[in-house]
């Protein structure tokens, strides 16, 4: 620990930031100097449980078990996860758990939930690999303004040589962060990129999520740019996704390849992705959590609104890969999500279903939208409000999240939704656009 905190000073770092994600989607953060990180290893940081119940706006809210003034939680830092923080180098980060004064595992802390839902994977027999696909809007820094930072058309290559500067620092930062890149690409709405990171285990997929946005931000800010992670940026256009990428294994072997199923899943996989498919629309309520994300999740935007699986279909809600290494991508979720609920979710889903004997449905292999009203896979949820009803009568993430973490994060979208959800579509984006 010394040693760790002597490396860090050596390199010039001046504060830790010790970050947790809340159940309003928000990366929220205490710091100490790097002298007194040996200390917050030892003992933690206090905190509040209050932001458990915290909307995105920062108004509180209440649950059953969580809300006022009274307790309080120790921040303990994954020095296993620390990097400096390579646009902001006199800092370093490090994701955080979140447990009682006594030392015990918090209930209602989000990585947490993830840990425990990657070790009851681990206890079935299962690996799993994940990833987000990171899509943000990048603007010129003029208050609420929404004027993109580059000019070029959809996924043109003059958007990169625009910003060639800027993506060339973003992808070196991340390397010295030791985050490996996939790819880098410009996307289809205005001023619109996408990075892809490597996948890896679910808990240091959504550390990596946090730690990429964050390092997108800095970069943005070091340019005077702008960006945002918000499932719309400009009503009535296409919007920022969060896609989460997964493949699930059992002793070295890849179960959504290689079997006698459909485009060679195996018994098992194809059971995982069912249970995935019938917990959607409660898993939108984690993965798309927000007013503003249904005003993402309509038909043809390629958001994948429809309740429905196909072979590299976009229009999917979910939607099988199987170039490469075969991976199933949900496309319904966006960036406005708590990563490590997300992530913990899928897992405790395909932990009760993979062995089931399941079976998907048939596969849509056109536009779901193309097809006559009478012949369409049903939508997800249209509303934030629709997608927490699911959750709550979703008995399996009901039980796999406990009663202190459902109950808080049910809290917060029935307060989202009664803040946001009788504003017109442009005031929704307007309150939510630069907050994620």
């Amino acid at each position: 620990m010394d040693a760790q905190a002597d490396e860090l000073r050596a390199s010039g770092v001046r504060a830790v930031a010790l970050t947790w994600v809340d159940n309003a989607g928000i990366t929220r953060v205490k710091a100490v100097p790097v002298e007194r990180l040996e200390a917050a290893t030892a003992r933690g940081v206090g905190m509040s449980p209050v932001f458990d119940v915290y909307g995105s706006d920062d108004s509180m809210t209440m649950s059953d078990h969580t809300g006022g003034p009274v307790g309080d939680l120790r921040l303990f830092p994954d020095l296993e996860r620390i990097a400096v923080l390579q646009p902001v180098p006199r800092w370093a980060w490090a994701p955080a758990d979140r447990r009682t004064q006594e030392g015990e595992p918090y209930a209602g802390c989000q990585r947490t939930f993830a840990r425990n839902m990657t070790a009851r994977a681990a206890g079935a027999g299962l690996s799993l690999q994940m990833a987000f696909e990171v899509e943000w809007f990048v603007g010129l820094d003029e208050g609420d303004a929404t004027t993109p930072a580059c000019r070029g058309p959809a996924y043109g290559m003059t958007r990169v040589v625009e910003l060639a500067d800027y993506l060339a620092d973003l992808l070196d930062a991340l390397t010295a962060e030791g985050v490996p890149v996939d790819q880098l690409h410009p996307e289809y709405a205005p001023g619109q990129m996408e990075l892809s990171v490597a996948a890896t285990g679910p808990v240091e997929a959504a550390d990596r999520l946090v730690l990429v946005k964050q390092t997108i931000r800095a970069v943005s800010q070091a340019y005077g740019l702008r960006p945002s992670f918000a499932p719309v940026v400009v009503a009535g256009g296409v919007g920022n996704g969060g896609h989460l990428h997964l493949s699930v294994w059992s002793e070295g072997t890849n179960l959504l390849a290689g079997g006698d199923g459909r485009h060679g899943l195996t018994t098992q996989g194809e059971s995982a992705l069912a249970g995935l498919l019938e917990h959607l629309p409660a898993l939108c309520a984690v993965g798309a959590p927000g007013v503003a994300s249904y005003l993402r999740l309509v038909p043809q935007r390629w958001a994948g609104a429809f309740r429905c699986w196909g072979r590299e279909n976009r229009e999917a809600g979910l939607r099988l890969v199987t170039a490469g290494s075969a991976n199933a991508e949900l496309k319904c979720f966006d960036l406005s999500a708590n990563p490590y609920l997300v992530v913990g979710a899928a897992t405790a889903v395909m932990c009760a279903t993979f062995d089931q004997g399941a079976r998907l449905p048939p596969e849509v292999t056109v536009d779901p939208a193309s097809l006559a009203p009478a012949d369409q896979p049903a939508r997800l949820p249209r509303s934030l409000a629709q997608a927490t009803d699911a959750l709550e009568r979703d008995e399996v993430l009901r039980d796999a999240m406990g009663e202190t973490l459902f109950d808080a994060f049910v809290a917060v979208r029935r307060a989202e939704v009664g803040r946001l959800g009788g504003m017109s579509d442009e005031d929704v984006v307007a309150a939510t656009r630069w907050i994620h």
